[in-house]
């Protein structure tokens, strides 16, 4: 039994050795500017997280490019510039209502509109459609057929 207590608690120490980045800023508002930033910024491999929250490679770097940019005395506003002159729009996490971005913004509403209406349009034709009755004649038709179907 110890030998498989050691080789689990063996494995589970390589997954606490992962490294947690730890930046030291010259002054709170980088700080809080890198922090923003990094929330603010998708990751580009992971595209459903922020670059704060990825442990991509990728992630990383541009963690450590905003970091540099930051530290060299660039503004937040500049930073975010030049990463979506670089990756385009899609780096930012919430991408600003624009043309180009008119589709990611109003495709949701647009699609639940054509659905609610597909909706609506069913719903009316099932209730005002004609609901064919059959006469007299066609009902003794079809019952004769039906019991001539019975004696073979």
């Amino acid at each position: 039994m110890k030998p498989i207590t050691l080789i689990f608690l063996l494995l589970l120490a390589d997954v606490s050795c992962a490294g947690v980045e730890y930046r030291e800023f010259k002054n709170p508002e980088q700080q809080e500017a890198y922090e923003s930033l990094t929330s603010e910024l998708r990751c580009l491999v992971c595209q459903n997280q922020t670059i704060a929250d990825s442990n991509a490679d990728l992630a990383a770097d541009l963690r450590r490019q905003v970091y540099e940019m930051l530290e060299k005395g660039q503004s937040k506003d500049e930073v975010l510039k030049f990463m979506t002159e670089r990756y385009g729009d899609f780096v930012l996490y919430n991408p600003p209502f624009k043309v180009k971005t008119l589709l990611l913004w109003l495709g949701p509403v647009l699609f639940f509109l054509i659905g609610a209406l597909c909706v609506i349009v069913l719903i009316r034709r099932k209730q005002t459609g004609p609901k064919p009755s059959l006469s007299d004649e066609q009902r003794q038709k079809i019952r004769r057929l039906l019991d001539e179907g019975d004696r073979s």
